[in-house]
């Protein structure tokens, strides 16, 4: 789970902004909160985030993604690295960008923070935090690095990534790739647990979905037919992968780097169809994906993804997400920017209803969203340390803060009145 992310001196936000999922006193739905025992906590299982256009909602989505390919992926030797200061201070310019993320694992804590800048990491630091105290693992400042209690069985290797670290790539990053098992944890978390939608691209491995043995194929169907958009069942109508106009490289690309049972998307450049190319039993094959709607003589019709409205594709591509969230054997961390995109509003509060019915202090899953649609915004369904406002100052800087944090604000307080009126700020000044 993510307790807590905090940015500066990252694109609009030049002040530390910290994201906060620790729950509050507030008692209003607290049989949904994510219960940690051992460390005395309560984690909230969503945030939904406000704010007028350009007031920084898309920049803290960004700030995440950044973090996550950074992680993951790593640099290049001398590949500059892409942090976006906040360009409106002379003195931020040059300025190191700060992350900092607190996580639960399992039922351990980490507080893991990292400040880069164009040329290098200026600071690393893994933490380990405890019931009463915190343990550093590592600190880094720039190339000097800092080991707390060693075991004998690990000297070696901190004494080799010394000389195998790079200026412009994490500690963290080196070690995974050095094949540094203690590290594997928090590495997978942002790799396999942290799963960023933004609104132009679709959820990994949605197609996955379509799969009539994918364990959740029937749910996702049946959500579509509730939804009223009109579709029986999507399926996969075979094409041959010849036929379908793609450069050679990638053609090549697709034999080498799909393994045996794995499946990849590609989008077929003339129709701008999703094409869906599997490996089973050593061959490739392709399917174009379509939606099956029932005809008024009981049968049913093929259509195109391009013949359905932006609006479906928005939800076809959103529910394998939520339905990760949703299925607690595998917790996830979904981060929605711009979820309320092509959607009509009751559908937005559909999805986000069937995610917070799911969760109970055992669950593990949260929902991180930015939206305009203020019709979620009602203390019937969202707790106001679950609501966040995002606002851009004067000076061109950006501001966090949650509905809990105002003073006088009661359990029937209609949050969305006093919202469009502007007391709490985070709305258009025009």
């Amino acid at each position: 789970m993510l307790i807590r992310f905090a940015v500066q001196n990252w694109m609009s936000f030049r002040d530390l902004a910290t994201l906060s999922l620790l729950a509050s006193r507030e008692r209003q739905h607290g049989q949904r909160v994510a219960r940690v025992p051992r460390h005395r906590l309560g984690v909230l299982p969503i945030a939904a985030i406000y704010g007028g256009n350009a007031s920084g909602k898309s920049n803290l989505f960004k700030a995440l993604a950044f973090a996550k390919q950074f992680i993951v992926q790593g640099t290049q030797v001398d590949q500059v690295i892409a942090v976006y200061p906040f360009r409106l201070d002379s003195q931020t310019q040059q300025a190191a960008s700060e992350f900092v993320f607190e996580l639960l694992i399992g039922e351990k804590i980490y507080e893991y923070r990292f400040a880069v800048s164009y040329q290098q990491v200026v600071m690393e630091r893994l933490t380990l935090m405890r019931a009463t105290t915190e343990h550093v693992i590592f600190e880094r400042h720039k190339q000097d690095v800092t080991a707390v209690h060693v075991p004998d069985s690990e000297a070696s290797f901190w004494k080799f990534i010394k000389q195998a670290m790079r200026p412009n790539q994490l500690l963290l990053t080196t070690a995974i790739q050095l094949q540094h098992a203690p590290f594997l944890p928090i590495y997978h978390w942002f790799r396999d647990t942290l799963l960023l939608i933004s609104p132009d691209t679709r959820f990994g491995d949605s197609e996955q979905f379509f799969d009539k043995q994918h364990r959740h194929f029937d749910q996702m169907n049946q959500i579509l037919r509730l939804l009223d958009t009109g579709i029986h069942e999507l399926a996969g109508q075979a094409v041959p992968l010849q036929l379908i106009p793609l450069p050679d490289e990638i053609k090549s690309k697709l034999w080498s780097d799909i393994p045996e049972g794995a499946t990849a998307r590609i989008i077929d450049p003339g129709s701008s169809e999703r094409i869906i190319v599997t490996r089973r039993n050593g061959e490739l094959t392709a399917q174009k994906v379509v939606a099956m709607h029932e005809r008024v003589d009981g049968g049913y019709e093929a259509f195109s993804m391009s013949q359905e409205s932006d609006g479906t594709n928005r939800i076809i591509d959103l529910l394998p997400a939520i339905l990760e969230a949703t299925d607690h054997h595998t917790p996830h961390v979904v981060v929605i920017d711009e979820v309320d995109r092509s959607l009509h509003t009751l559908i937005t509060q559909h999805v986000v209803q069937h995610f917070l019915a799911s969760c109970t202090p055992q669950t593990r899953s949260q929902l991180l969203l930015t939206l305009h649609d203020v019709l979620l915004m009602d203390q019937h369904t969202l707790r106001r340390d679950e609501m966040w406002l995002t606002e851009r100052q004067g000076d061109g800087a950006s501001t966090l803060i949650a509905l809990s944090e105002y003073a006088g604000l009661r359990d029937d307080t209609d949050i969305r009145k006093s919202y469009l009126q502007g007391r709490f700020g985070g709305v258009p000044k025009v």
